[in-house]
């Protein structure tokens, strides 16, 4: 089978986006996730499923299958753009990992019209499926959110050792590599949880930047719409000077840090 008649299964495409990777890039959104972040801004995402979500009143449909073909042409649509900015394509989700071949057929489809790849996940996936998108990939976002797998489990639904453990293959595979960590109060946000991080991340042979991504709740109005309740309604995004303690504190780890990603 052609790469081009791989189908999958996404819900959103976003073109211009100056986040998830360098350069203006349009970002493909995957459907499905094999964890549940407490803080998730995409719950949509999370169920493989095609959904209804009310949003601004209307009802709409979340999810479609499409193949490599027919979306292709909207991620070549802004290739000038890509090339003057350093831009490309990034896959998001979800979890991109859910999807591995048609993941792996989307990105070689994009290096075979010189176009720049990456992909944002946890990594949470037998490496198999990691080895099937590393050939056709330039930048690997990896999501580390904590180091002690009963807190992760709490907050995630998932443990960590396994995406601990790929984050070393990853980094030794030599894919580019840039971990990032969504900073969320009373989850992640004290100097020694971020510090545990990064250490770790600095172990990563060829690894050289740590993103901390403040917690936000752009996405919380969207539970409603899905019929669910937010777990985290109480929860007030960090403050500046407390993201600026922690870049502080993760800096000992000799990385580069930066806020945002």
């Amino acid at each position: 089978m052609s790469i081009y008649s791989t189908k999958g299964r996404i819900f959103n495409i976003q073109r211009f986006s100056i986040h998830d990777g360098p350069g203006i890039r349009t970002i493909v959104f995957f459907k499905g996730c094999f964890m549940r972040c407490a803080w998730c801004c995409n719950p949509e995402s999370q169920a493989y499923e095609i959904q209804t979500m009310v949003e601004n009143g209307k009802t709409k449909t979340v999810g479609k299958d499409v193949t490599v073909e027919e979306i292709l042409p909207e991620l070549l649509a802004d290739e000038p753009f890509y090339r003057r900015s350093g831009g490309g394509i990034t896959l998001s989700g979800g979890e991109i990992l859910g999807q591995p071949d048609f993941a792996a057929a989307l990105l070689q489809a994009c290096h075979e019209h010189g176009l720049h790849t990456a992909v944002e996940s946890t990594a949470n996936a037998p490496f198999e499926s990691i080895q099937k998108i590393l050939p056709h990939l330039d930048l690997f976002l990896m999501d580390i959110k904590h180091m002690d797998s009963a807190k992760h489990k709490e907050f995630t639904g998932a443990n960590n050792e396994l995406i601990l453990e790929n984050a070393k293959k990853i980094a030794q595979s030599g894919v580019e590599l840039i971990i990032r960590t969504p900073v969320v109060p009373g989850f992640n946000d004290t100097a020694g949880e971020i510090k545990a991080i990064s250490k770790f991340a600095a172990t990563l042979p060829g690894v050289q930047e740590h993103h901390l991504l403040p917690y936000h709740r752009l996405g919380s109005d969207k539970y409603a719409g899905l019929g669910r309740n937010y777990a985290l309604k109480e929860i007030l995004p960090p403050p500046a000077e407390k993201m600026e303690y922690l870049l502080s504190v993760a800096e000992e780890s000799g990385l580069r840090i930066q806020i945002g990603g």
